[in-house]
């Protein structure tokens, strides 16, 4: 179902659930709604739009969503524009949530988001001192929740990577570990242009004078842009191990091309005197140095024998076979 939750607030307590109806969402002075949903449609969305006034812009893109992250005002209504991201397999799934912030409602719309917001309910209204400072203190919790997903997905990759970089080390990468390595930095260069985004919405929460945010509660945004920076610190680092991967690799591989080149010519020369010998005396000329000589023909395989022995020493010791 689109509605996922919606329930109305009172001095951090849950009162009562809040239909999508006119008089459910009648509020009283100090109460304030909090409703959830998923995928909504347009009969939901005018509902909320008639009841809280939401700026048909905002609305607009609520509903149309592939938004970067961002942050709006319009009047006494914010409306913030999250992304989510969850690691499957080699690959992020982006998701979005858009939140509406209003003096006595949070209205959070989520578009192509696996992580219900179930739980972080739950973890507010265990808090009711917090809960009670109201709509900003639930959108905090909200971001704080969607920026708390990024931390694994850099874990994983650092274990990914690490074990590339190892890899590398111990043996050639295979075709399917270099398709890897490249799909891998492709999604750490996609997740990293979510990140400068979004570390600029929790900024403006945390230092500018926004409308429906209390004084108090902007110290707990400069916690979430504090997780922000650090999951780009690490994705930084992570893409300077990718970039180190590439460039041994190559100079691994370029290494052993050389020693096969070596060998080659080591081996080509090897062959080439035999040849040569071989060559001169089957042109069958009628005046050739031991031509009827009895052991001729044992003297010229000790030479080629003698020659070949003493370049193959050498070429072992200078290490080119």
């Amino acid at each position: 179902m689109p509605v996922v939750a919606s329930y109305v607030y009172r001095d951090g307590q849950r009162v009562r659930e809040a239909p999508l109806t006119a008089e459910g969402l009648a509020l009283a002075g100090d109460e304030f709604v909090w409703v959830g949903l998923v995928d909504p449609t347009d009969a939901e969305i005018d509902v909320l739009v008639q009841r809280f006034k939401l700026h048909p812009l905002a609305v607009e893109d609520a509903l149309a969503a592939h938004q970067m992250p961002k942050v709006e005002v319009y009047g006494r209504e914010l409306f913030v524009v999250a992304r989510t991201a969850l690691k499957i397999d080699d690959r992020i799934a982006y998701g979005e949530t858009h939140v509406f912030v209003g003096d006595d409602h949070v209205v959070s719309i989520r578009h192509g988001s696996a992580r219900s917001h179930n739980l972080l309910r739950a973890q507010l209204e265990a808090s009711p001192l917090q809960l009670k400072k109201g709509p900003d203190f639930v959108l905090h919790g909200i971001l704080d929740f969607i920026v708390d997903a990024y931390a694994p997905i850099v874990d994983d990759a650092e274990d990914s990577v690490l074990e590339m970089e190892q890899r590398t080390l111990d043996a050639f990468l295979s075709r399917v570990e270099i398709r890897r390595l490249f799909t891998l930095r492709r999604e750490l260069l996609k997740f990293r242009r979510i990140l400068g985004p979004m570390e600029e919405v929790v900024g403006r929460l945390q230092s500018l004078d926004m409308p429906c945010i209390d004084p108090d509660v902007r110290p707990y945004f400069r916690d979430v842009g504090d997780h922000v920076r650090r999951v780009a610190s690490r994705l930084g680092g992570l893409n300077d191990i990718l970039s180190s991967v590439f460039e041994v690799a190559n100079l691994l591989e370029q290494q052993r091309q050389g020693v096969i080149t070596r060998k080659l010519a080591s081996w080509a020369a090897l062959l080439a005197v035999p040849t040569a010998i071989a060559g001169i005396y089957g042109m069958n000329f009628e005046f050739m140095p031991e031509l009827h000589w009895r052991y001729g023909y044992l003297a010229a395989l000790v030479l080629m024998a003698s020659i070949c022995t003493g370049l193959f020493i050498t070429f072992k010791k200078t290490r080119w076979l």
